[in-house]
């Protein structure tokens, strides 16, 4: 009886613990996130990093990778629930790791990234209300880190966007919106910038295709056409690559 009694709370308990022993840390589910993100399996990582998010809420790596990750999916997508989610998503993950360390470049990168990206499919008024907390968010962001090639990266494509909205709109939000910074912006800028990401992270194309983007806008044609044709001649090393280099090619016949 006390043998029978004895097996029984042992097995009790190693049905109990077992799950626990086996069960992975939030550290191990991002390391496998990273595997995933670096073998361009987008999908795999986010399930990764929202699963490291669901044993540790707080986790700032966790918050800031799951953004990326989201961005990334919504990038490739149309409008429609799926894109919608992922934009929602990416922006509440960035606004939660800001909470949890508005010291750190990341969450600041990861948001402005969020807010336009999302402000690339709105129309121009709404697009240029996003602007003000897009540059304040880069700006954080090189606050914390003045070498950040992504946010220097959106500080570019920030002035190249307000340049490329017509004259009369931009007036009119510097009027009625209260963005006068929108005077800032110029050209010269935009294109400085983007070098600079280019110079500072070489292996990206999504800097190489925008600055070839703001050189066909500039009428420098034989910039463009480098950018370009580097897009679509690197090897593939980030998710989207494939839909940059897409991208490359459809503005390398425009010129």
């Amino acid at each position: 009886m006390w043998t029978r009694w004895r097996m029984a709370s042992l097995l009790a308990v190693a049905f109990a613990a077992g799950p626990r022993a086996g069960a992975q840390t939030a550290s191990e589910r991002i390391a496998q996130g990273d595997r995933a993100y670096a073998d361009l399996q987008a999908r795999t990582a986010l399930d990764q990093y929202r699963l490291a998010l669901s044993i540790e809420p707080k986790s700032y790596e966790a918050l800031c990778k799951a953004s990326r990750v989201e961005v990334d999916l919504a990038e490739g997508l149309d409008a429609g629930p799926d894109h919608d989610s992922l934009q929602a998503n990416a922006q509440r993950h960035a606004e939660a790791a800001i909470a949890v360390n508005p010291r750190n470049a990341e969450g600041h990168f990861a948001l402005a990234r969020a807010l336009g990206r999302k402000a690339l499919s709105l129309g121009t008024m709404d697009r240029i209300r996003y602007a003000k907390l897009i540059r304040q968010e880069a700006l954080a962001a090189l606050r914390y880190d003045s070498l950040h090639a992504g946010a220097i990266h959106v500080m570019g494509s920030w002035n190249a966007e307000i340049m490329r909205v017509n004259g009369f709109e931009r007036a009119f939000a510097k009027r009625f919106l209260g963005a006068e910074v929108f005077g800032e912006a110029n050209w010269e800028a935009a294109q400085r910038l983007m070098e600079k990401a280019v110079r500072l992270d070489p292996d990206r194309l999504v800097h190489h295709l925008d600055l070839g983007s703001i050189y066909a806008d500039r009428g420098d044609k034989a910039g463009a056409r480098e950018q370009f044709l580097f897009v679509i001649r690197a090897p593939l090393r980030q998710f989207n690559d494939p839909l940059y280099k897409k991208r490359a090619a459809e503005r390398l016949k425009k010129l």
